[in-house]
């Protein structure tokens, strides 16, 4: 009779101490860092200041290190006063030195916006150009701008930051070359009366094939553990099990990537089947919004909901609750439109009494505001403070999801100021330091809505870099690419830069079957027969799970390997009675500090 044990003894003694989303946020960060600028070798000389600048998410009273070398910015260092830089606009432009002899530019007597200092670059057709500088401003607090103006005297806007008076801040941002020519790149702020100040600026570009270098180094780095198994013989005090047989099977990946369905869920098996044999995770795309449950003012209808929900229960999916409130009021049911603010304030309090409470310990997440930094429809109705008691109230009636904040154009648009991750952040602040709601689990939900266009990886990137410092997880909730030629391939670029993020810990697509109406981003035609794009998602649910491997101990029963996180189970085989035995255990991000033990 053979008996499996299961224990785990730590590797390394202490552990992490700051919060897991953020140190793997710099684990990423720097891993993007060290390859080179040219080869896609190893740089080392970036790595310390790369590391010490993005691992400051307050003010620094000096800047923080310039990174890349400064690319193929000229002077980036104003080491050589105004060389390389011209005023651009109108005003005057100084460089400056503090008390620590440190050089840096001003941008001051500005008349319009744009009015500040700019450096004409070269852009090549297809590269991602990565920017980075830091920035201060002369009184108050201030969004301030990279921006590109291209050769078709286009202005495009490359990322922003709040800049405050008395202290640097980092803007980090970059642009996708659709084309190759000439561009300026310079600063906005749109108060007028305020001095833009900077240093350390650069651009640095990368090609496709470096890009998706730093992604599959950050996959290997963040999304996968080294493993250490000690198979032992129970009843011979530890000795191990020479040559023992291992068998490990996935069971269930531990990066969720989902898909949106809807109501047509119910009236196909073979949508079922599609989805089923798919995927793990999902958000109703309308089954749960207010418009869907309670069409008419006090007749409440969760019909369809609760039958996608118990289809989505006997098949282990999770779901993404979405959402408790649409802040639209184009959204609204029409009955709610009309409603006294008094009357507005009791509708929408049975309304999430109502929802919550009829799905509370079911779901794995809430998108409890849904567009709240574009739209007010409740503060406006009911004070400033209500999408904040919201989450109170969301949390009170089920403490078990994490409770989103869900916006669109975080990190597929860089012209949307509204949205923009350090207003994200802000927001995000101002909700969860309200009264009580100090302790709720957070999470940010950033839509990825894309156009047809070439992504800018480069923005997106650093918007999920600005958005990890918070240390909150990261979903891109309702991810889709217009229809266009490039559309799989778009889709592909952005489906892997979000799994090789370390802050993004979900994915779900809005995307589906035709035959479930999702003709934008379909992902199978009425047949249920891949399209492209579905081709893609395919291909990447196999390379994200682990296949079954086969392995054998050495002679003292010890056996090592790198998995994917998530769940597993394994079977070991004892090589001279031929016994074995099976059990499970997970893969995390902490798999490293653990020997798992197996007792024959």
């Amino acid at each position: 009779m053979l008996f499996l044990g299961f224990s785990r003894t730590a590797l390394l003694a202490g552990g992490v101490r700051s919060s897991p989303g953020f140190n793997m946020f710099l684990f990423l960060s720097l891993a993007f860092a060290l390859l080179s600028l040219g080869s896609g070798q190893i740089k080392q000389t970036v790595f310390d200041d790369y590391y010490d600048s993005l691992a400051t998410t307050q003010c620094l009273a000096e800047p923080g290190s310039l990174m890349h070398g400064g690319g193929v910015i000229i002077n980036p260092e104003f080491t050589h006063g105004t060389s390389g830089w011209t005023v651009f606009g109108q005003g005057a432009t100084e460089v400056r030195i503090s008390h620590t002899n440190n050089r840096f530019m001003v941008a001051c007597d500005r008349k319009r916006p744009s009015d500040s200092f700019s450096q004409k670059v070269q852009l090549e057709k297809g590269m991602f150009y990565a920017f980075s500088t830091w920035v201060q401003v002369s009184r108050g607090s201030e969004t301030v701008s990279v921006v590109f103006r291209t050769r078709d005297d286009e202005f495009v806007r490359g990322g922003s930051v709040m800049a405050e008076q008395g202290c640097w801040s980092l803007l980090k941002g970059g642009i996708a070359a659709n084309s190759s020519s000439i561009a300026d790149v310079l600063f906005e702020s749109k108060n007028t009366s305020t001095e833009i100040w900077v240093d350390n600026v650069a651009l640095q570009p990368f090609s496709k094939k470096q890009w998706r270098n730093h992604q599959e180094q950050s996959i290997e780095k963040v999304r996968k553990s080294r493993v250490n198994f000690l198979i032992t013989y129970a009843n011979k005090r530890g000795l191990g099990v020479g040559g023992a047989n291992v068998l490990i099977k996935q069971t269930k990946p531990g990066f969720p990537f989902g898909c949106g369905m809807n109501f047509h869920i119910l009236e196909s098996a073979d949508y079922q089947n599609w989805f089923a044999s798919r995927f793990r995770f999902t958000t109703f795309t309308n089954a749960m919004k207010w418009y869907s449950t309670e069409k008419k003012r006090g007749q409440e209808d969760y019909t369809v909901a609760d039958a996608m929900l118990k289809f989505t229960q006997g098949n282990n999916i999770s779901i993404r609750g979405h959402n408790v409130f649409w802040d639209n009021q184009k959204y609204q049911p029409d009955w709610v439109k009309t409603l006294s603010p008094d009357d507005l304030r009791k509708a929408a309090e049975k309304r999430i009494n109502s929802v919550v409470s009829r799905y509370a310990g079911e779901l794995i997440a809430w998108d409890v505001m849904n567009e709240n930094l574009h739209f007010s429809f409740f503060e406006d109705n009911l004070g400033e403070n209500a999408s904040s008691m919201y989450y109170s109230t969301a949390y009170k009636l089920d403490p078990t999801p994490r409770m989103f904040l869900n916006e669109y154009n975080t990190i597929e648009y860089s012209g949307d100021e509204k949205a923009s991750p350090g207003n994200y952040k802000k927001r995000l602040q101002e909700i969860f330091s309200y009264p009580g709601n100090e302790d709720i689990p957070a999470g940010i939900g950033v839509q990825g809505h894309f156009g047809t266009g070439q992504p800018n990886l480069a923005y997106m990137r650093s918007s999920l870099d600005i958005l990890a410092t918070t240390g909150v997880p990261i979903w891109l909730t309702e991810v889709s690419v217009d229809p266009g030629v490039n559309q799989a391939e778009h889709l592909e670029e952005i489906l892997r830069e979000a799994y090789s993020h370390p802050g993004v810990e979900g994915i779900i697509m809005f995307a589906g079957p035709m035959y479930a109406g999702f003709n934008n981003m379909a992902l199978a035609d009425m047949n249920f027969n891949n399209t492209p794009a579905g081709d893609v998602v395919d291909r990447l649910l196999k390379e994200w799970s682990s296949e079954d491997l086969e392995a054998r101990a050495d002679d003292g029963g010890f056996f090592s390997t790198t998995l994917l996180h998530g769940e597993y189970e394994v079977t070991v085989t004892d090589p001279i009675s031929n016994s074995s035995s099976t059990s499970r255990f997970e893969v995390t991000k902490d798999s490293f500090k653990i020997i798992y033990h197996f007792h024959i």
